[in-house]
């Protein structure tokens, strides 16, 4: 049985050496997915604490390049059990970015990692994107899902925004949106007008993989 609060704690901590020794102490043992689903989640709430220490000053931008990488690290050595992959089709298209006013990454790549291990087809548009870029990109490559990530409140009304350029330009009921980040719910969905949300990477996964099986 994983640890999950000792992974959490020192993925949060930037500890590499234990988030190695907790990941390949699970694997070396009895396994499940299940259990790598929580080691997963383990692994963003610890991201989350990286996020809230960047936010106060604590961390800079060189300890979140950082734990970018520890992250994809673990997400490589747990993907063989999270039931992705394995497939040489894509599953279909996403396009995806940080909203305008918001530089945050973690979670987008995070997204993206899992996302291309179910055998989706990524267009990572980057950070701080204006609703134009998000329309420009979508005319460009005919997505059949676009992501919108945010971690700052301010990231709403961006998120907002970029669904009424997608609008504008004809593009909405071409494709589902998605949002995600620490600050979606329900609420904030319906206001933004995205067709779902979660703050959980596999969640999300797993909700795309039954959008293109609905299709």
């Amino acid at each position: 049985m994983i640890d999950t609060e000792l992974l959490k704690a020192s993925v949060g901590a930037l500890q590499e050496d234990r988030v190695n020794a907790v990941i390949d102490g699970f694997l070396a043992g009895e396994k499940s997915g299940e259990e790598a689903r929580l080691a997963l989640t383990a692994c963003q709430e610890g991201m989350y604490i990286v996020g809230e220490r960047f936010e106060n000053g604590t961390y800079f931008v060189g300890d979140l390049v950082f734990a970018g990488s520890l992250l994809a690290a673990a997400v490589e050595k747990l993907k063989p059990l999270l039931g992705f992959g394995g497939g040489a089709c894509q599953a279909g298209t996403v396009v995806l970015g940080t909203v305008e006013g918001d530089i945050h990454f973690i979670g987008k790549n995070l997204f993206k990692t899992m996302l291309e291990a179910a055998n989706f087809r990524v267009i990572d548009i980057g950070i701080d994107q204006p609703p134009r870029a998000f329309a420009e990109a979508a005319e460009k490559y005919r997505p059949e899902i676009i992501g919108l990530s945010g971690l700052l409140t301010t990231a709403v009304d961006s998120m907002r925004e970029t669904v009424e350029a997608l609008k504008e330009a004809g593009l909405r009921k071409s494709a589902k949106i998605f949002i995600g980040g620490s600050i979606v719910n329900e609420g904030i969905c319906a206001y933004i007008g995205a067709d779902d949300y979660s703050r959980n990477a596999y969640e999300a996964v797993r909700k795309c993989r039954e959008w293109m099986g609905q299709r």
